[in-house]
């Protein structure tokens, strides 16, 4: 019996050893999955702030597109993370509680809490897909909310498996002590390197947490300076508008200074061209007046001269006693007039050639000439008569007829010839004024007429002067026009550029835009 007793108590304790050498070594595999779950955790916190770094360099609109998949993986991340700490936690316990004889209701609140967890998951998975329809910035805050609620989550469910952990490693080692009656030194290593790993997985998950704060801290500060960037782009924009408007209105107000100044030179130079060509109107004028003030001068001249010579010879018919009218007459006798007319027509064709002579020629000067020196002569001649009209008078007055009677005057014949030749020659006389008047009168008329043709010349001369100043106002207004094409060809340029570039920077923004 007592063989037996021995044999049976030895194979419980290979058993008890063996088990307990079982859950050691399953406790020492979790710790070594939990070391490498750790190492894995830290690489991929650095990755994560290298992302983070790269992302920070990176333009605002590749930042846009891909905030939302990197916030996902991260959220992701974090949670296979706790996932794996949890599972981790939760096949210790297990194994611990299926000792200590906790291990179904363990398993019942771990099937509960990832149910709940899956819940959740599923909950922040609609929300996050609803947010993506509804925009961006809404996505990221919801993803920001659902990773904090899930991470509070997580935290207090790893508190309740870390007490729960303590408190089951200790049952374990109180059981096994009281079951085994004594501990021997291996089982008292076992139980030293479950504490060990314990505190090592609380530390690891304080650290897990710390890192996520971390994590936590730089998407807050990332977001706070995301908002910045955007506000101060808001107003940048909203500078570069206003600027935008400005400088349209100031190219709308240089372009009508520009018109107006345009216009006032064109004023300027019609002014100048009136003022050019009212000078040179006043000048033809001045030289026009010039010239008939010289031209009236000398035909006042020549008609003071007429009007002398003409007093000068009813001075000389009026001091001998010569009446000139219709009909010839010397102190009234009608019968002697008759027989000067007899007399008188011999001379006349004599008359008409001299006149015809003098009318050859077509200066008017040297007709007054040739008439002031015939009447010179004709005074001479009219001396001389009268010198021997006296010398007959004188004659015949001391010669008596035989008869005794006084011879009658003018009845002698050479008185009579005497007074033919003088009537013969005023007629001669006046016939010569008058061709002369006729002459001046014609000069005047021709005088007239190329006045005429001059205000005529000058009036056509008018014409084409408008018609130039016409073609001059059509020549400014073409210019203008054209300098208003031009103007407008420069702008269509400036904007049509300005297109241009802001189309290149529209594709090259869509270009950067997919790159991640």
């Amino acid at each position: 019996m007592g063989t037996q007793g021995t044999g049976r108590k030895r194979s419980t304790k290979k058993e008890r050893a063996t088990a307990e050498d079982e859950a050691l070594n399953l406790i020492a595999r979790e710790a070594e999955a939990r070391l490498a779950a750790k190492r894995a955790a830290r690489a991929e916190a650095r990755e994560i702030r290298m992302k983070e770094l790269e992302r920070q360099q990176k333009e605002e609109d590749s930042e846009k597109y891909s905030r939302s998949s990197r916030i996902q993986t991260l959220t992701d991340d974090d949670d296979r993370v706790s996932v794996g700490s949890r599972g981790s936690f939760r096949s210790e316990l297990d194994s611990v509680g299926a000792f200590g004889g906790g291990s179904s209701s363990s398993q019942k609140k771990s099937k509960k809490k990832k149910k709940h967890k899956h819940k959740d998951r599923d909950r922040n998975g609609f929300e996050d897909d609803y947010s993506v329809v509804s925009g961006r910035s809404s996505r990221i805050s919801d993803e920001s909310r659902g990773s904090r609620s899930s991470r509070m989550d997580l935290t207090a469910e790893e508190r309740e498996f870390l007490e729960k952990g303590c408190r089951a490693p200790s049952s374990l080692t109180a059981t096994t002590l009281t079951s085994l009656g004594g501990t021997s030194s291996r089982r008292g290593s076992g139980e030293t390197a479950l504490t060990v790993d314990a505190d090592s997985s609380i530390r690891e998950i304080k650290e897990i947490h710390e890192l996520k704060d971390q994590i936590q801290d730089v998407e807050t500060k990332y977001m706070q300076n995301l908002k910045e960037v955007k506000d101060s782009l808001v107003e940048v924009e909203e500078k570069y508008r206003k600027a935008m408007v400005s400088n349209a209105q100031l190219d709308n107000e240089k372009s009508n200074l520009m018109y107006e100044v345009d216009t006032l030179k064109d004023n300027l130079m019609e002014l100048e061209e009136l003022l050019s060509e009212s000078r040179r109107q006043y000048e033809d004028k001045a030289k026009d007046y010039e010239r008939e003030k010289h031209t009236h001068g000398v035909l006042q001249f020549h008609f003071n001269e007429m009007k002398e010579s003409l007093k000068q010879s009813e001075e000389l018919l009026n001091k001998h006693g010569i009446v000139l009218g219709p009909d010839l007459s010397i102190n009234g006798d009608a019968g002697e007039t008759e027989g000067d007319e007899s007399a008188d027509a011999a001379p006349r064709p004599a008359l008409d050639s001299q006149g015809r002579s003098v009318e050859g020629n077509s200066i008017l000067e040297i007709r007054l000439r040739k008439l002031v020196d015939e009447r010179e002569k004709m005074i001479e001649q009219v001396k001389k008569l009268k010198a021997q009209l006296e010398q007959k008078t004188q004659k015949n007055s001391t010669d008596l007829s035989p008869d005794g009677e006084i011879v009658e005057n003018g009845n002698d014949p050479n008185i009579m010839e005497l007074q033919r030749d003088s009537s013969r020659q005023i007629n001669d006389l006046k016939f010569k004024l008058v061709k002369a008047e006729q002459d001046v009168t014609a000069l005047e008329q021709n005088v007239t007429r190329l006045e005429g043709h001059v205000t005529r010349y000058k009036s056509l001369a008018e014409n084409a002067e408008k018609v130039e100043d016409e073609l001059k106002a059509e020549k400014r207004k073409l210019q203008r026009e054209l300098r208003s094409a031009l103007d407008k060809i420069e702008e269509l340029e400036s904007s049509n550029s300005h297109l241009n570039k802001r189309l290149e920077k529209m594709k090259s923004s869509r270009g950067l835009a997919p790159t991640p």
